[in-house]
């Protein structure tokens, strides 16, 4: 369990695949977390949001490949959101983190930011990384001043590599080293 000021992140649990299977099927939800791949994130039967919690949370060695988190405020214990990090690449000492915010009522509020600064943290000092980084597309700009915020640089553009309710939009990849984390 990582703790934060506002967040705790739990590893998911199957008392979590129900709020999972909602996120999941909610399609603007599904459209900013997930850009273009959000066609393949929503209309999900539960089943197969239990299918892939199986294989992918239960059945792999999480602790080389990655790792999905439950985020819980610390107030009240309510679950609002998951985490993940991902692509563990033990030579350059990379990963790529993702997140998502799936109860609205708690946008906009420093959850996001705790969240990344949680899971920072834990790449940084406990998993000794170097460097993190992510993508999400020039539509969602409130994840980009978000990431922004918490330090994450632009480091490249994929010019209308994304397409979303019938608009092309660029992926925004972005980047944080550990240096830079520090400072």
């Amino acid at each position: 369990m990582l703790i934060g000021n506002l967040i705790e992140l739990r590893p998911v649990s199957r008392d979590d695949l129900h709020l999972l299977f909602k996120w999941a099927n909610d399609e603007e939800l599904a459209d900013l977390g997930h850009g273009t791949s959000s066609a393949y994130q929503n209309n999900n039967p539960k089943e197969d949001i239990e299918a892939f919690y199986e294989k992918n949370l239960t059945a792999q060695p999480l602790w080389e490949t990655g790792r999905v988190f439950m985020v819980y405020t610390v107030s009240t214990g309510v679950p609002i959101g998951k985490c993940s990090y991902s692509n563990l690449n033990p030579i350059t000492r990379s990963a790529e983190i993702g997140l998502s915010i799936g109860e609205r009522e708690y946008w906009g509020q420093g959850y996001g930011k705790d969240i990344i600064q949680t899971l920072l943290k834990h790449l940084f000092y406990t998993l000794n990384l170097e460097r993190v980084q992510l993508d999400t597309w020039s539509g969602n700009t409130q994840a980009i001043r978000l990431y922004e915020k918490t330090g994450f640089q632009i480091e490249g553009r994929l010019r209308k590599n994304e397409y979303v309710s019938g608009s092309y939009y660029d992926t925004i990849l972005m980047g944080l080293l550990r240096t830079e984390f520090e400072s």
